[in-house]
């Protein structure tokens, strides 16, 4: 399988380093980091950022996202726009992963109408209830971004498999065994991991918004920018799953480093390296 890493929505929210670590800017910079997959199963998407229609009519968004995420919106950075550019058509992607529904994930899953959409069954129910965090509720979750989509595959939370310790979904409908879900709730209720076994054998794990800072679960010294902090206690629905499946995440890049490469949706670092063959 080939992997290509996307960058599907620049978001620049006030606060430069407090978010991001590293700007000494006034708006930080942060990604929604996608993955297309070439697979012997058609064109596999991991998340999809913002979508044309986003872009088209930004009030599909939630006037949080809006005014304190800072999406710019760039049509040339949807799904679409870049497997058009790769060369492909919209209509080979065959599958869409989501992490979660928050909409700048699930944004772009209209814009390729023959993809069938796989998500836990408890982030579906979750989203078609709109039951957020504290503060942001129903904004989160947008119906508008996905009640279009023809096709759903909803799994239980955990099938009984092992992954690294951690619980795991495989047999996907569909597509190949190197790609399966890694349920991590805390952040949504159905928040998910997707991994994906590389040709080498070194697995990736797309870890979603389970966390958002590099310095989380790597370094000497584990670190979040203030800013970010607050934004994950703000988002997050269960702080104690949140926690733990970070501490969990930890020891996961720590003891199976050979054999795991994590990442997270918005760390922009993570995407250079990971994007530009470096990581």
């Amino acid at each position: 399988m080939k992997i290509h890493h996307l960058n599907c929505g620049t978001c620049c929210p006030i606060g430069g380093r407090l978010f991001d670590g590293s700007s000494d800017a006034l708006h930080a910079h942060l990604v929604c980091h996608c993955l297309l997959i070439e697979s012997d199963a058609g064109l596999v998407l991991v998340d999809t950022g913002f979508g044309t229609r986003d872009i088209a009519n930004d009030h599909r968004l939630s006037g949080f996202v809006r005014n304190v995420v800072k999406p710019v919106l760039r049509p040339a950075e949807t799904a679409l726009a870049q497997v058009k550019a790769l060369g492909f058509s919209h209509l080979d992607v065959r599958h869409i992963l989501v992490t979660h529904l928050d909409s700048d994930h699930a944004g772009g899953l209209e814009d390729f109408p023959n993809a069938i959409v796989h998500v836990t069954s408890r982030e579906k129910e979750a989203a078609d209830q709109r039951k957020g965090g504290l503060l942001v509720g129903k904004g989160r979750y947008r119906p508008e971004q996905w009640n279009e989509v023809k096709s759903w595959r909803l799994y239980p939370f955990g099938g009984g498999d092992r992954w690294f310790g951690f619980d795991a979904v495989r047999d996907l409908d569909g597509l190949p065994p190197e790609i399966l879900l890694v349920p991590l709730p805390g952040h949504t209720w159905g928040h998910s991991g997707v991994a994906i076994r590389e040709a080498g054998g070194k697995w990736l794990l797309h870890a979603g918004d389970s966390y958002f800072y590099r310095g989380e679960v790597g370094g000497e010294h584990y670190s979040c920018p203030p800013g970010m902090r607050f934004y994950q206690r703000l988002m997050e629905v269960d702080r104690k799953a949140r926690l733990a499946n970070l501490g969990r995440l930890r020891r996961l890049a720590v003891e199976q480093a050979a054999k795991v490469r994590l990442f997270s949706a918005h760390d922009a670092m993570e995407f250079d390296l990971l994007a530009g063959g470096k990581g």
